[in-house]
């Protein structure tokens, strides 16, 4: 299993390059954006971004003190906007009592402790809770999304019915536990899963892991 993802990375990076993943301006950006694009794409979780940005209200005090209602209103492009907006201000909240919103402070928590205590804060499943932990904190964890289990799917590498946690492990066991080659591997999945590994009308004999199967 090592050198079959060594070999997947390898490739993707060949052909796709580095991906300067997460594409923020600061560290609580990434935290905000991990929320903002459950359920949705990248280009819905921008707009939202940009309009929070233009109000200037693109802080941690500011959200915080921010009406819900008036915070939803804010960021409807990214879709569920009321569910968003109370995932966000339960996320403030966390930030604010156990970091006083300090991300020094909240990064020199251990990994295991603050994934625990980010899965408990209400609306953060395992996606987001290690998207910023990952993104945001560089801490080495594996983010697994639908892109991720689809490709690896198809290759057989796991069955479909496989879960979060499973399909985790597969690549927290296999790869050097670091932040920067985690990253850089999921970005790099998600730009295949994009462009190529479709859930409808998927680019399979154009797709860079075509035929892979023949390399292990």
């Amino acid at each position: 299993m090592k050198r079959k993802l060594k070999l997947i990375f390898k490739r993707l990076y060949a052909v796709f390059g580095a991906q300067h993943w997460w594409p923020a301006d600061s560290v609580f950006e990434i935290m905000v954006g991990a929320i903002l694009t459950q359920n949705t794409n990248w280009s819905n979780v921008q707009k939202a971004i940009l309009m929070l940005k233009e109000k200037k209200l693109l802080t941690a005090p500011k959200l915080y003190a921010l009406p819900q209602k008036q915070l939803a209103g804010l960021i409807k492009s990214a879709g569920y906007y009321n569910v968003k907006a109370a995932r966000l201000k339960s996320f403030l909240k966390f930030f604010f009592d156990c970091y006083a919103a300090k991300i020094k402070l909240m990064g020199a928590q251990d990994l295991k402790t603050l994934r625990a205590q980010l899965l408990a804060v209400k609306g953060i499943g395992p996606e987001t809770a290690d998207s910023m932990l990952l993104y945001a904190l560089n801490k080495p964890v594996f983010v697994v999304d639908t892109y991720t289990k689809r490709i690896l799917s198809r290759h057989g590498l796991i069955k479909a019915e496989t879960d979060y946690s499973q399909c985790q492990d597969i690549f927290m066991r296999n790869l050097n536990h670091d932040a920067r080659l985690f990253g850089e591997y999921h970005a790099l999945l998600v730009k295949l899963g994009k462009d190529y590994c479709r859930k409808q009308n998927p680019k399979c004999e154009t797709c860079p892991l075509w035929s892979i199967e023949n390399a292990w």
